[in-house]
């Protein structure tokens, strides 16, 4: 697979086969990769994909199951973020 930029989703594709395997702490960086997760959220609580993009819902997958994996859920302002998600829900379905 080859990445031009790192994005959240291949980011958890990858955390993720290594905790199938039990290999997350040997192989992964848990405060470098939980910085630069937690760096994903925006001023508004949400989480982007890149630097400098805007925050999206669906990043809230990728970026919440790969802190959740490697033990840096803390690193972000979950009350924050839990506002972005309910603001962005359509209120009439």
């Amino acid at each position: 697979l080859y990445v031009t930029h790192p994005q959240p989703c291949v980011v958890f594709c990858c955390v993720a086969a290594l905790a199938i395997a039990g290999a997350v702490k040997e192989h992964v960086d848990a405060d470098l990769l939980g910085w630069w997760l937690a760096e994903r959220q925006t001023t508004n609580g949400g989480l982007n994909g890149r630097p400098e993009k805007l925050a999206d819902v669906c990043y809230s997958w990728w970026v919440l199951s790969s802190l959740h994996i490697i033990g840096r859920l803390d690193w972000i302002d979950r009350n924050k973020l839990s506002a972005f998600i309910f603001a962005c829900q359509d209120r009439k379905r």
